[in-house]
């Protein structure tokens, strides 16, 4: 295995600069967000594909690095009712048609989430049983019968006939994919070109083991996240793993995003990508900071350390 950066942290540096700060923790691959959610600081998607020139230039900052982007994301709501849905599904196609000129083979993504109904204006995650109220199983099948498969077969013909071979998709809360067992569904309902980005940190808050997913997901993990989560003494044993407060209320939240190293230790994370080896993975892990109890540095450093300590290479 090989360790990568996840970029937007960087966001507050130029695209030059942001390699040379790559570079300079010894890091050769870059996961770059080209769509979705992400104001995308240093990948101006719609220029690029308007532009060859910028494009070649685009390209020659990378290679007179020997800097590898390692995947493109485009994390979104592609599913989502309205405008933002097409605003997402439109910078899901362009990211797939500038992997494809860049020579890109993966992309990151999230599976969106749609309406719990062909009238509703906004998303509606189903996140407890179905048993009660009886509206539940109705709108479970209306989100992945009528929207989320026909959606996502069509997307996948785009990115297999633009030379993408892996969509490597986010499992995470408030979206259709969250779990081990959902992200199954989608690639036995739509193709095998569908994989994970198992991310340890979204599993890890919300009360999952991502070392006996890795073992579930056997040949379908496609790319990883280097990004731990700490469940908070005493305040989880209170209230639980259901959080709505903001991320930015670290001191009385539940669990929070932290820097590798800072919820599981090294003796987890080493098990966690020796199973990942043995089950086939050897590919990159992207490290995606998102710790606000430290300075965006203080939590690289960390992140840096404890992952160069225990990926298997």
């Amino acid at each position: 295995m090989k360790l990568a950066l996840c970029t937007d942290v960087l966001a507050n540096l130029s695209f030059g600069e942001m390699l040379d700060r790559v570079k300079s923790y010894g890091i050769y691959g870059v996961e770059m967000t080209a769509g979705g959610w992400s104001p995308c600081p240093h990948v101006p998607t719609d220029e690029l594909l308007a532009s060859a020139e910028k494009l070649a230039a685009f390209r020659h900052e990378l290679e007179r690095r020997d800097m590898e982007i390692v995947a493109l994301n485009c994390s979104g709501n592609p599913l989502a009712p309205g405008e933002l849905g097409e605003r997402h599904s439109n910078s899901s196609y362009k990211t797939i048609e500038l992997a494809a000129r860049l020579g890109v083979k993966k992309i990151v993504m999230m599976s969106g989430l749609p309406g719990g109904g062909p009238e509703d204006k906004i998303p509606n995650w189903i996140a407890s049983t179905v048993s009660w109220p009886d509206y539940m199983p109705g709108v479970l099948a209306y989100q992945w019968e009528e929207v989320a498969i026909p959606w996502w077969k069509k997307f996948v013909q785009h990115a297999r006939q633009h030379g993408i071979e892996k969509i490597a998709i986010e499992a995470f809360p408030s979206q259709l994919v969250y779990n081990a067992s959902t992200l199954l569904k989608l690639r036995s309902a739509v193709d095998e070109m569908i994989g994970i980005n198992l991310d340890p940190s979204h599993l890890i808050a919300m009360g999952a083991d991502p070392i006996a997913a890795a073992r579930k997901l056997e040949g379908a993990v496609f790319h990883v996240h280097g990004k731990d989560a700490r469940i908070e003494r005493g305040l989880a044993d209170i209230d639980g793993l259901m959080e709505t407060q903001p991320v930015t209320e670290t001191k009385s939240r539940t669990w929070n995003y932290v820097a590798v190293g800072c919820g599981k230790d090294l003796l987890w994370w080493k098990e966690f990508f020796s199973v990942l080896r043995m089950t086939g993975y050897n590919d990159y892990v992207a490290l995606e900071m998102e710790d606000l109890t430290m300075s965006v540095e203080a939590g690289l450093q960390t992140s840096i350390e404890a992952l160069n300590a225990s990926i298997s290479r």
